[in-house]
């Protein structure tokens, strides 16, 4: 079965852009000032924290140890994947750093701003999903890859979120400030 087509082709190696996801970012941050007062320092510093966490789990520790060279750099794998990247990044595979940072961004976001905005946040798993998908869709990851990524970062963002809930918290908010 072929789950590709010119459209897919085109769009889909934009999603694991950073560049593109700026608006976003940018988005948040605008948002965690705007709302949370002065715990919004914190939350940020919190955010980024996540990722470095993941990060850092992700690429320096697992990556290494495991030594899973990407479909993309194996060369009996190769024949059988559409590489829709003009290069193949780093020489492991395992596991995703971008499924981990995304989930762990996603999983921090929800478990502290689920008080303030409730079930409108599900969409950012949805977000860090299609990021994460489009890994092995451009050919540099297998399944098992993202699927232990999206592991990393729901364990550090949970875990993340929950020192940041316990540590600092955010503000009381007025019912009326956020609706839900």
């Amino acid at each position: 079965m072929d789950w590709s087509n010119s459209f897919l082709d085109a769009v889909i190696p934009w999603l694991r852009e950073s560049l593109i996801w700026i608006p976003l970012y940018l988005f948040v941050v605008v948002f965690a000032i705007a709302n949370l007062g002065k715990s919004a320092v914190y939350w940020i510093m919190g955010l980024a924290m996540t990722v470095a966490l993941s990060d850092q789990i992700s690429s320096s520790l697992i990556k290494k140890l495991v030594a899973r060279v990407r479909p993309c750099r194996d060369p009996e794998v190769l024949p059988l994947i559409n590489l829709r990247l003009d290069n193949c990044s780093g020489a492991f595979s395992f596991t995703s750093s971008h499924a981990a940072n995304h989930f762990a961004v996603a999983t921090f976001i929800m478990v502290t701003l689920y008080p303030l905005v409730g079930k409108k946040l599900y969409w950012i798993f949805l977000w860090a999903g299609l990021i994460s998908y489009a890994q092995m869709y451009v050919g540099v990851h297998y399944p098992l890859d993202v699927a232990g990524g999206a592991a990393i970062g729901l364990i550090c963002g949970g875990l993340c979120a929950y020192l940041f809930n316990k540590m600092v918290g955010l503000p009381a908010q007025p019912e009326s400030t956020i609706s839900r």
